[in-house]
């Protein structure tokens, strides 16, 4: 619809991947499969660290908080490509995509803080272990999770409400599976170098301020395990912070290539698969990834899938009994 020299646009359309009906049903299984175990292991993480009191620790605590984030942040984006790839609709309103635009954004940034505050509990607990627990009481805990949201949420308001307010006059396809800052303002006909300077600047502000941040307390980290004597002993810390190590680089690799670097248009079908890395690939990957190399964490599923029998056992073992007594009755 035009109105005065302006296209107002009613709906956006998301490409997608533009795939053929079977390739697209075929990849909905597979993406349907890796979301529902993603979720699930998440959860499960969830569950597990706060009714294990083994497990009442720092630490724990962040990667609870971690797998919280990781079930909201990959839901944004996924459930709507999944309906997108079952029912080939694949069209978005304004405000649901500034909606998408918002919350997967601020839900990233949310990411990044958190693996900072992370980085850091890591570093006190190998540099300063015999201030551990002073250091990082349950309130310093609360207050960086809680930092990371608030920041996280706010970083992304001011390029939202900026965004929201163009006009759009060179159609309404947008290049992608969900509502990307690029595609976005390749639509635009109104004045964009200066969201594209903002938003630069917070995506260099944020991911790679925080980025030197982590490599400074690795840094300090590495620094101290070397100076350990025993090869036991270095085998040991190094198992502590190797699986935070391991999730940052599996999240800041594909953000640090498509965002901080110059913005070209040919680049815009690759940043389209790269970013199925941190919307599918890697929330699926953190619980395996703090599961597998945890030897509280394995004791503390292995507790709760008891406990999750046995109340399964009790009951079925009171149905069983219910019914016969209804029968007898009968």
């Amino acid at each position: 619809m035009k109105l005065a020299n302006k296209t107002i646009v009613t709906e956006f359309l998301l490409l997608g991947f533009s795939l053929s009906e079977e390739t697209e049903f075929c990849l909905y299984v597979f993406i349907s499969f890796i979301y529902v175990i993603t979720i699930t292991a998440n959860m499960f993480i969830v569950i597990i660290i706060k009714s294990d009191r083994h497990l009442h620790k720092p630490m724990y605590f962040f990667i609870g908080g971690l797998s919280f984030l990781e079930i909201w942040y990959t839901s944004v984006t996924i459930p709507r490509l999944l309906w997108s790839l079952k029912t080939r609709e694949k069209f978005i309103s304004p405000g649901g995509c500034m909606a998408q635009f918002y919350f997967h954004f601020s839900l990233g940034a949310t990411e990044i803080f958190l693996l900072t505050a992370m980085a850091y509990d890591r570093y006190v607990a190998i540099c300063h272990p015999l201030r551990y627990l002073m250091i990082m009481s349950p309130k310093v805990c609360a207050v960086l999770i809680t930092g990371s949201w608030l920041g996280g949420f706010s970083a992304t308001l001011v390029p939202c409400l900026q965004i929201s307010s163009l006009s759009f006059c060179d159609g309404n396809q947008i290049d992608h599976y969900y509502c990307d800052l690029g595609p976005l303002l390749s639509l635009s006909c109104s004045e964009k170098l200066s969201i594209e300077k903002l938003f630069f600047c917070l995506t260099l502000f944020i991911i790679l301020g925080c980025f030197l941040l982590v490599i400074l307390s690795y840094t300090c980290i590495i620094r101290t395990t070397m100076t350990i004597p025993t090869a036991h002993g270095k085998r040991k810390t190094f198992s502590t912070f190797a699986s935070h190590l391991v999730v940052v680089l599996l999240f800041y690799g594909p953000i640090i290539f498509m965002f901080v670097r110059p913005r070209t248009g040919g680049l815009m079908h690759v940043n389209k698969k790269v970013s199925l890395i941190p919307s599918v690939v890697t929330p699926l990957l953190n619980p395996i990834i703090y599961t597998l190399r945890n030897q509280e964490v394995i004791r503390a599923m292995k507790k709760t899938a008891i406990k999750m029998n046995i109340f399964y056992r009790t009951g079925k073992c009171v149905y069983n009994q219910v019914t016969a007594k209804k029968n007898t009755q009968i």
